[in-house]
């Protein structure tokens, strides 16, 4: 299979469909549907129904076909994953039986130049997978040299973020960062590339593709939100790649599946009873024939938890890091 065609094919998409386990009857979540290839699999199980989200239009235009073809079995959303619960609401179905996500940029969006998510391909410093609200060019005219460290640091996890900002701050005081090409240039000028390692605006362009899109603070409220949504026994099942998402999602399921609540300074707050059952005490990762494949399945790791019977923990969702609408208020300093 070629890297063109791998990018069909939801990474870890067989083991992600055996822990859903759907079954006639069933109505499922595929929450970041991308081009269908978790919606496929669950489709192909007689009875089955599938609510697809996409925050992408271009990703809901192009599956028109698959919508046809199954006949009435997937309806397909344009919406924000976090969103989920008031998705399955509005399609009549408050509780489901499974969830599955896919985080972060998919491959389609990675080979398009002008969606400019990658320094691969030259084009606008873009990077909203919505294709609404600030843009990665945005950000880097606007925010601070401070809020871009700490951008870069937190969400691309760069050791030399500050060196990169101040690049940046300086190259856009002689012209506009308007392209991909432009940025990773900048960064490439103070990162020198060694041999055998990645690309020196790898990390940065990550960075901002997350922060763009708040994608940490997405995945987070649609966790939240999977635990109102699933029914008792529904499923949930999250592939990450990136070690920041991965962190969220284990502690999310450590946090649900264990006993909480009164300390012994604290004894009169009621104990929270488990909420999820975890189905993987380790994270399933792909085998060498599917990284061989499609490169980006090196780094997925596959999460899995079971809906138990009892109620949803009520907390407020808190973001420990840089949010859009600070940064983009903020501006330069």
């Amino acid at each position: 299979m070629s890297n063109a065609d791998s990018r069909h094919i939801s990474v870890l998409g067989r083991e992600a469909v055996e822990f859903l386990a759907p079954h006639d009857g069933g109505v499922y979540v595929d929450a970041t549907f991308g081009a269908g290839g978790y919606s496929k699999r669950i489709l192909d199980v007689a009875g089955t129904r599938v609510i697809g989200i996409d925050r992408d239009r271009t990703a809901i235009a192009e599956a028109f076909n698959l919508v046809e073809r199954a006949e009435g079995r997937l309806t397909l959303v344009q919406d924000r994953f976090s969103n989920l619960a008031d998705v399955c609401a509005a399609e009549g179905v408050p509780q489901v039986d499974g969830i599955v996500m896919d985080i972060g940029v998919s491959s389609m969006q990675l080979d398009r130049a002008e969606r400019g998510f990658s320094f691969r391909h030259d084009g606008p410093l873009d990077m909203r997978m919505g294709q609404d609200g600030a843009s990665a060019a945005d950000v880097v005219a606007v925010a601070s040299e401070k809020d871009l460290a700490n951008i870069i640091y937190i969400f691309g996890e760069e050791r030399h973020s500050r060196a990169v900002a101040r690049a940046i701050v300086k190259a856009r005081q002689e012209k506009p960062i308007a392209t991909t090409k432009a940025l990773a240039d900048i960064v490439s000028s103070v990162l020198r590339a060694r041999h055998n390692e990645i690309h020196p605006a790898t990390r940065t362009f990550q960075a901002l593709r997350i922060f763009v899109n708040e994608e940490l603070d997405e995945l987070q409220t649609a966790l939240h939100a999977s635990e109102s949504a699933l029914k008792p026994g529904g499923r949930l099942v999250v592939v990450t790649f990136h070690s920041l998402e991965d962190r969220i999602v284990k502690n999310f399921l450590a946090s649900r599946a264990k006993q909480s609540g009164g300390s012994r300074h604290l004894p009169e707050i009621a104990q929270a009873a488990p909420s999820f059952e975890i189905l993987t005490k380790r994270p399933v990762v792909a085998n060498d024939n599917e990284t061989a494949a499609n490169p980006r399945a090196r780094s997925a790791k596959l999460r899995a938890a079971e809906r138990t019977t009892n109620a949803s923990h009520h907390e407020d969702t808190t973001f420990d890091w840089p949010t859009l609408r600070s940064v983009m208020k903020g501006g330069r300093s």
